[in-house]
């Protein structure tokens, strides 16, 4: 059986301000400034690496922040992909909790710090981003800029037999007519502003727990009533040796051993695609450096990232609120005196210091006039 590679969930060291500093939002500012701006021997620019943290703001909760998944919901246990391949009890459940929470997901859009990134991007700073988000914020953003999505995305559903996509809002349709009684029940909570509060101590005082890929915990409820289609394309044309059957309403059957429909996503103990390793380690090598954006790391795909552009001696940068995997050898020999060009290191809300960054960096540098300098005789006697 192969290693499965488990996400830290535990509480990280507080991190370790680097430069000192960019404690403040000035020093940040001047040090992000430096470190994004610092001429290199490459022509790459700066790549970036982003992860739940920059999302907070749009509604969505995080794993591992003060509001995180893994702070509030210490039960919290994701799905793995075994689990879903193999289990129809564990898919029914799945996708109840993912119908609920599919309704806040869809109607969130990008916040300030994504829109910032656009903007870095446009300046000419940016040569692509990789993100661990499902949440398509990025390439909604700034479809112009380059965005290679780590973990896949929650807009479709795709096929385990034959890898047809499918739009996930067109997916929550057919799941609301193949379980009336659930549909009800999402109306109730829509009304009642458990769903559409972005409040996450309201959440938990309507009864729900909320998780940063659009799944939803309702306490107390039956799981095992929930029914989901099967894949159309299979349904017509069942892959060779294999059969797919549907109930009256159109509900996949246990009996069937095809046609099985999963999240676009790359769920834990699930392989990332090749094309996808090799288009987030190219990006890596092709840059200058490293920025990390609201991630602590914690999922060896994406630590593994900023490990490589370490080994190869590039400048790395993390903008996170509270700790991030094995960040003290990213900055163990970069000074606290120092600019921020050899790296930066600062915990500050991203939807705050982003927009200012850029703010800054779109001024133009304006040299001294002549007429303001002050007369300075020659070093001579």
């Amino acid at each position: 059986m192969p290693l499965m590679r488990i996400p830290y969930t535990s509480p990280l060291p507080s991190p370790t301000i680097i430069p000192a500093s960019a404690s403040s939002v000035e020093g940040a500012l001047v040090a992000l400034t430096n470190f994004l701006t610092a001429p290199t021997t490459s022509a790459g620019r700066t790549v970036i690496l982003s992860g739940a943290g920059i999302s907070v703001a749009s509604g969505l909760a995080d794993y591992r922040g003060s509001n995180g998944t893994y702070t509030l919901n210490k039960t919290y246990r994701p799905i793995y992909y075994h689990e879903f391949c193999a289990n129809h009890e564990a898919r029914k459940r799945y996708w109840a909790r993912s119908y609920l929470g599919w309704t806040n997901l869809h109607r969130s859009r990008p916040n300030k710090a994504h829109e910032a990134v656009g903007r870095l991007g446009e300046l000419g700073l940016l040569s692509s981003v990789i993100t661990q988000n499902v949440d398509s914020f990025h390439p909604i953003a700034h479809s112009r800029l380059r965005t290679l999505e780590l973990h896949g995305y929650l807009r479709s559903t795709v096929c385990l037999s034959c890898r047809t996509e499918y739009n996930r809002a067109s997916f929550q349709q057919d799941l609301a007519l193949l379980n009336p009684a659930w549909a009800v029940f999402l109306a109730e909570m829509l009304a009642s502003g458990a769903l559409t509060t972005e409040n996450p101590e309201e959440r938990r005082r309507k009864g729900l727990k909320t998780n940063p890929d659009g799944d939803v915990d309702v306490p107390g409820v039956e799981y095992g009533t929930f029914r989901y289609p099967a894949c159309p394309v299979c349904l017509a044309n069942p892959p060779d040796g294999t059969r797919v059957e549907q109930d009256a309403d159109g509900a996949w059957l246990p009996s069937s051993t095809a046609g099985i429909l999963k999240p676009a996503v790359i769920m834990f103990g699930e392989s990332i695609p090749n094309s996808v390793k090799l288009a987030v380690e190219s990006a890596v090598d092709e840059a200058a450096r490293i920025l990390v954006l609201g991630s602590s790391l914690a999922t060896y795909s994406a630590w593994r990232l900023v490990k490589r552009a370490q080994e190869q001696k590039k400048p790395i940068g993390v903008v996170n609120l509270g700790g991030v995997r094995g960040e003290e050898q990213f900055f163990a020999n970069i000074a606290t005196s120092g600019s921020g060009r050899d790296g930066v290191r600062c915990s500050l809300p991203l939807e705050e210091m982003l927009p200012m960054l850029v703010e800054r960096l779109s001024q133009p540098i304006t040299p001294p006039s002549l007429s303001s300098q002050v007369f300075q005789p020659a070093p001579w006697r």
